[in-house]
């Protein structure tokens, strides 16, 4: 750690820890209610833990990238936080709308529309909340005498999800319109602008970690992502052949949905490759295993899973099947929670000054949790395709098909428990680092 400012990025780190953990026990009230578990219902309702269950996986993730980027952009602009303070200031309110907007959720208080539940007055304090952040951010990269590649994309990245998040408040009284719009943030959200983060975050970690020099990595840099977001965009349209749009979203949806699966093809070679010709051997392997995870399982979940069911043809049957959760776990999984546990484990050693990389428990950490996720994986895509068959094929009831395949959701159970063992490892791992250190910044 070259800054005392960038410890403020371990209050952001350990905020996604907690959320993650919290992410894993809704998602497990889930699997239990898919399995004819449900006896937490009077309780917690299905709906409210759905809500919980998305939305704790957004906040984990955005406090996941804003601490990313209080770690990033210090080193890249060479130069402290404009202000620690205010930094502090911002994640304390994060947390604030992050715990209001669950503890509400349990108590019917939301907007009912998908991924974007939290309810109005949240939504301000969040438009607020990331203003400052991007506030601290920016004008520390704008003060700077030199400020890099890297740092750009990934701040870049941050403005236009800010933005992005602004047309998913206005609200239609029209179905058709309300969900247009409400895609722009859902999907150019995770298909687009979190792209540019992705890419930044990977090739400030690679340039670390690999040895190889900043200015091929971040040549291929814009190009991966400039290919990544133009697909992405335009790719939005598969959302829309259903919901009354214009019939050429068919041809523009399923056209570009094809090239998403390259751009993450071109993500992961990216990784791999400058991960093989760095000349540099990092002693913090599991920080490489991680970063090149994130690029090798983004394209198996977003590119490959995705073009697997996202095609007009396709799509007319899978579409809202348990076949999207299939796409989407893996998906989440490989290109963002990868990438903030990969940046959680190169920078906790830099801030803490400890060690803690070495050793079989971040491994064990690694292995356990790709392996509970491809097992989820497997078993969402037994029980997806025999729902598309039992209930879009043959036509039987949507209940007596959510009843047969109970016993599929018992494998995801299963997996998951694999999942949270190594998730589990892994929090432990960074609890052990502890707090961060002045003696760190000394000796860096």
């Amino acid at each position: 750690m070259k800054y005392r400012s960038q410890r403020v990025a371990y209050l952001f780190f350990a905020t996604s820890m907690l959320l993650f953990v919290l992410q894993i026990v809704f998602g497990f009230i889930l699997g239990f209610a898919h399995m004819g578990y449900d006896g937490l219902h009077d309780l917690i309702p299905f709906n409210a833990a759905r809500s919980s269950h998305l939305n704790l996986l957004v906040f984990w993730l955005l406090s996941g990238f804003m601490g990313a980027a209080y770690y990033i952009v210090p080193e890249e602009a060479e130069r402290e936080l404009v202000s620690e303070k205010l930094a502090v200031l911002q994640w304390a309110a994060l947390v604030v709308v992050g715990v209001t907007a669950i503890i509400g959720f349990q108590f019917g208080w939301w907007e009912g529309r998908k991924f974007l539940e939290i309810p109005r007055p949240l939504d301000y304090l969040v438009v607020v909340d990331v203003l400052l952040f991007l506030y601290v951010v920016g004008r520390t990269a704008l003060g700077a005498e030199r400020f890099t590649t890297t740092g750009s994309v990934l701040l870049v990245g941050l403005t236009a999800a800010a933005l992005l998040y602004l047309p998913g408040m206005i609200t239609f009284e029209s179905q058709v319109l309300d969900s247009y719009f409400r895609w722009w943030v859902v999907h150019l959200w995770v298909e687009g602008v979190w792209e540019l983060i992705m890419g930044g975050i990977l090739s400030f970690l690679l340039i670390k970690l690999t040895g190889v020099d900043r200015e091929l990595i971040e040549k291929w840099l814009y190009v991966i992502v400039g290919f990544t977001f133009l697909s992405g965009i335009l790719g939005t349209g598969h959302h829309y052949y259903y919901i009354g749009t214009p019939e050429y979203w068919l041809l523009v949806g399923g056209v570009f949905s094809a090239l998403e699966p390259l751009a993450f093809l071109g993500m992961a070679m990216y990784a791999v490759t400058m991960a093989r010709r760095g000349g540099m051997h990092h002693e913090n392997r599991i920080a490489l295993f991680w970063t090149v995870g994130c690029g090798v399982m983004s394209f198996v979940g977003a590119g490959f899973l995705g073009f697997a069911h996202t095609l007009p043809q396709v799509n007319l049957w899978t579409h809202g099947t348990i076949i999207t959760a299939m796409h989407g776990h893996m998906a989440f999984w490989g290109a963002y929670a990868m990438l903030v546990l990969a940046m959680i484990s190169y920078a906790m050693p830099n801030m803490t000054g400890r060690k803690r990389f070495k050793g079989s428990l971040p491994e064990w950490a690694f292995w356990t949790s790709n392996v509970g996720m491809m097992g989820m994986t497997g078993a969402f895509a037994v029980a997806g395709i025999a729902q598309v068959y039992m209930e879009r094929r043959i036509g039987m009831d949507f209940l007596a098909v959510q009843e047969a395949v109970e016993v599929h959701f018992g494998g995801v159970v299963l997996a998951a428990c694999l999942l949270t063992l190594g998730v589990v490892l892994f929090v432990w791992n960074f609890i052990q680092y502890g707090l961060p250190s002045d003696e760190a910044i000394e000796r860096a």
